[in-house]
């Protein structure tokens, strides 16, 4: 019988728990160059706010010796704790026990984090370093991942949920990182893949590296499953707290304001001249928004992903914002596959936390090109102006020069509820561009001309002077206002004020059809 109180035995668990799978392999951690469990809560969390749940669980396996192998509070670590004092939900992967692999109690940690989570409308963030399903405990594995699953599915919409990809994910454990609204992931020591190197190797006979293969760089530029990819666990985790900042706890709640020293009427003289006279010369849609926004701060979501378009969060006077740019420097801006679904996705994101969605609009129309066509970017698209169409939050719009057919119209338009769109004065809004516009309406005159390039020259002069201004949309109502480029802070701030009270809703549905 043990000579120790309660209290000391107490004590001895508890330092026994805080070593998860022992001295020497929290150094093998620290070896391969990573923060164990525990060391990244610390980072994350408010100093001493983290309260431990499910510290004394242990597995339940008899077989495969599992039964004399142990560990207070097994794989994973849960709990709560807060963020700049608000409340967060958390589960870290402990790779120190059986390679972070998820068992039967390891999922039934998760599940009751995100549900408490649910109950109380608060953020659930997910620290993920695992080998996987434990294959030791066979069927039961794969049914906590579905568990986890159905939680990740239910809570979509309710409460913000962020994934940190921080080690291995592979097979069925990366589904549930994909269903959350942001994954981060570290370069050259966390991957994802839904079969690894040497399977791929076997089956198609392809020869790839982890990284490569589902490395973070893969996944931030070439997949898009990656939102933000960092250079080390440290910065990963001190840019979540950045995100963090900006959302709400839930789907009730606004998300926070915060106090600024930045004027809300201040003009930005460098706008009125940071569009070239050249209509084809390219410009960084990044230093408009910079230019517009509180102190120039830009917290870039998808940055290295279809970067013809930008996708972000700021702040105008305080209010948290959403941020969808056309990106002229990149396809001239146009919409394609890959940016319509980063952009639609983004969108929808905004709308479902209650972010005003600030668009930029420089498009020149969607990218032709019989990949586009064949890899679907009509329905791709559609999910881009599906998300605009649902979107009951304020949806302000400013077109900067460029808005040139169908493009024009899903780049939140004022036909489908948008509820502030004005134009720079040297917009041009129209069904093509003035060159070709001219090749089909004048074709005929201009293969009878007798100098076609001189006559060219005439009529696509006379079609911009009379039809790429925004005048004529503003003569329809289409436009509320042309605005000196200089005053679109303080004009949109004004416009996000007049909003504040904004009610709008769709038809009662169990939920739509969007074209995925």
């Amino acid at each position: 019988m043990s000579d120790r109180t309660p209290i000391e035995e107490l004590r001895k668990k508890r330092a026994e728990g805080q070593l998860g799978g022992g001295e020497q392999r929290i150094q093998a951690q620290h070896e391969r160059g990573k923060l164990t469990a525990r060391e990244r809560l610390e980072l994350l969390l408010d100093k001493g706010s983290f309260r431990e749940t499910d510290a004394f669980v242990t597995h339940r396996t008899q077989d495969f010796g599992l039964d004399q192998q142990k560990y207070l509070g097994d794989s994973v670590v849960t709990g709560w704790g807060t963020i700049d004092g608000r409340l967060v939900y958390v589960f870290s992967q402990d790779f120190t026990v059986f390679g972070g692999s998820l068992g039967e109690v390891h999922a039934q940690k998760i599940v009751k984090i995100m549900d408490m989570a649910l109950k109380n409308g608060a953020p659930v963030i997910g620290l993920n370093d695992s080998g996987g399903a434990r294959i030791q405990e066979g069927v039961v594995s794969l049914g906590g991942y579905a568990d986890i699953f159905l939680r990740n599915t239910l809570a979509s919409g309710v409460v913000p949920q962020i994934s940190v990809v921080m080690g291995p994910c592979a097979g069925g454990a990366v589904y549930s990182p994909a269903i959350t609204d942001f994954i981060f992931m570290v370069k050259k020591s966390s991957y994802m893949f839904i079969t690894g190197p040497e399977v791929v190797k076997t089956v198609t006979h392809e020869d790839v590296s982890f990284e490569d293969l589902g490395g973070a760089q893969v996944h931030a530029d070439t997949s898009g499953l990656c939102h933000v990819a960092a250079d080390s666990e440290a910065e990963a985790l001190t840019m979540l707290r950045e995100l963090f900042s900006y959302l709400p706890q839930n789907n009730m709640e606004d998300p926070p304001r915060r106090s600024t020293s930045d004027d809300p009427l201040r003009r930005e003289e460098a706008l009125d001249t940071i569009i070239p006279d050249d209509p084809s010369k390219p410009y960084d849609i990044k230093d408009v928004i910079r230019l517009v926004v509180d102190e120039g701060r830009f917290f870039e979501i998808h940055k290295d992903y279809a970067a013809n378009i930008v996708c972000g969060f700021a702040h105008l006077d305080g209010r948290p914002v959403g941020i969808v740019a056309n990106q002229p420097a990149v396809l001239a801006g146009a919409l394609d596959i890959d940016s319509s679904k980063k952009a639609g996705r983004f969108v929808r994101f905004c709308d479902a936390f209650n972010f005003p969605i600030i668009t930029f609009v420089d498009v020149p129309g969607f990218l032709p090109g019989v990949d586009q066509e064949h890899g679907g970017v009509i329905s791709s698209g559609a999910k881009l102006l599906y998300a605009y169409c649902e979107a009951t939050v304020p949806k302000l719009t400013v077109i900067t020069r460029k808005a040139y057919g169908g493009a024009y119209d899903v780049m939140s338009s004022k036909h489908i509820r948008a509820d502030f769109n004005a134009a720079w004065p040297g917009a041009e809004i129209a069904v093509m561009g003035p060159d070709g516009a001219v090749n089909i309406i004048f074709r005929k005159e201009l293969a009878e001309a007798d100098d076609p390039v001189k006559r060219k020259d005439e009529l696509v002069a006379e079609y911009r002077q009379k039809f790429a201004n925004p005048y004529i949309a503003a003569a329809h109502g289409y436009i509320d206002d042309v605005i000196e480029p200089s005053e679109t802070r303080p004009r949109l701030i004004n416009a996000l004020e007049m909003l504040e009270n904004k009610r709008d809703s769709n038809p009662p549905k169990k939920h739509g059809n969007i074209p995925l």
